[in-house]
C-alpha cells in the first residue's frame, strides 16, 4: 500500500467521486481510478460498489477510512516534525464540537494548547449530532468531540469539561415579571423548537411536559442558528443557550427557568486511536479537569 493510494482512496471518500476528487487534487481521473483499482487488487476486497457514475463505499471500504485517515495523521505529524529545527511538537489537533459547546472551557484549553505547542494547527470542526461522536472517531474525521453528556459509547474516554445552562428567551415586549420563570408557569407565548431525536431538545420538552406546561408549538427548526432570529422576529419564544442568550438581553426578554435546566458535556477520545499531539491535548485536558483553577 502506497501512501498516495491512501490520499486518493480519502478524496475519493470525502468528495463522494473520482471526479471531485481529481478536481480536489489536481490530477487526472484515470490516475485515480487505476491507483483504487490497484489497491483493491493488493488487498484483495472490493472497496467501492460502482453505481453507474456513482462510487459507495463497501463495508470493506468504511472499514478502511479510519485507519487510512490514522495513518495520514501520523504522516503528516512526522513531517511536520521534521519541518521544525528544534524538535517541537508539530502537527494538527482535530477537534469537532456541539455548537453551543465550541466556546468558553473549548476556548481555553487550544489557547492555552497553542501557546504552549505553536507548531501544531487546530481545525475545530462542527459537530452536527452528538450521537455520531463515537463513529466520527472511529472513521479518523477527528481525534476528539466535544457534546453532552452521557455519550452513549464504551470505546470512548470522556473528561467533563463544564455545564451548560438553558434560559427562556422570548420576543421583545413579552410581559415577564421579573425573576426565574417556573417552567409550569410558562407564560401564553408559542415556542420555536429543534425537532425530537436531538437529545438535548428531547430533554427540555420532556422537562417542560413534566411540569405540566403546554405550550403552542410555533415553529421547528433544524437550524439551531435560526432560533434566535426567529425569536427577535417574534415568532415565538425558545430556550437557549445561557451564554447565547445574556448575549441576546438588550434584544428580547431573556429569564432563567425554574427549575434549572442544565447539561454537563464533555471531551471525549479514543485513547488506543491518539497521535502525539492528541496524547498532550490529554495532558493539558487532565490537567484542567483535575485542577479547574488553572483556566483562565
Amino acid at each position: 500500500m502506497e501512501l498516495r493510494q491512501v490520499e486518493y482512496f480519502l478524496a475519493v471518500v470525502e468528495h463522494e467521486g473520482i471526479n471531485g476528487a481529481a478536481a480536489s487534487l489536481g490530477v487526472a481521473q484515470p490516475t485515480i481510478s487505476q491507483a483504487l483499482r490497484g489497491l483493491e487488487r493488493e488487498l484483495g476486497v472490493q472497496l467501492f460498489h460502482r453505481i453507474g457514475r456513482g462510487m459507495v463505499l463497501s463495508a470493506a471500504g468504511r472499514s478502511l477510512v479510519g485507519p487510512s485517515r490514522q495513518i495520514l495523521r501520523d504522516v503528516t505529524a512526522v513531517e511536520d516534525l521534521l519541518a521544525t529545527s528544534d524538535g517541537a511538537l508539530a502537527g494538527r489537533l482535530d477537534v469537532m464540537a456541539f455548537p453551543a459547546l465550541a466556546i468558553g472551557p473549548l476556548v481555553d484549553l487550544v489557547t492555552e494548547f497553542r501557546r504552549t505547542h505553536p507548531n501544531v494547527l487546530v481545525r475545530l470542526g462542527e459537530l452536527k449530532d452528538e450521537a455520531q461522536a463515537g463513529s466520527l472517531i472511529e472513521d479518523g474525521h477527528c481525534e476528539f468531540v466535544v457534546a453532552h453528556l452521557p455519550l452513549d459509547d464504551a470505546r470512548l474516554d470522556v473528561l467533563e469539561l463544564g455545564e451548560q445552562e438553558y434560559w427562556l428567551v422570548y420576543p421583545p415586549g413579552t410581559d415577564l415579571p421579573e425573576g426565574p420563570v417556573p417552567l409550569a408557569d410558562l407564560p401564553d407565548v408559542p415556542m420555536v423548537f429543534v425537532p425530537r431525536g436531538h437529545s438535548v431538545a428531547n430533554e427540555i420538552e420532556e422537562s417542560i411536559r413534566h411540569a405540566g406546561a403546554r405550550p403552542h408549538l410555533a415553529a421547528l427548526s433544524d437550524h439551531r442558528e435560526a432560533r434566535l432570529p426567529l425569536v427577535l422576529a417574534g415568532i415565538g419564544g425558545t430556550l437557549l443557550e445561557r451564554s447565547i442568550a445574556e448575549a441576546a438581553q438588550d434584544r428580547a426578554v431573556v429569564r432563567r427557568a425554574e427549575p434549572t435546566f442544565a447539561r454537563t458535556f464533555g471531551i471525549a477520545f479514543d485513547p488506543d486511536m491518539l497521535s502525539p499531539v492528541g496524547h498532550a491535548f490529554v495532558e493539558l485536558v487532565r490537567a484542567h479537569t483535575s485542577n479547574p483553577e488553572q483556566s483562565s
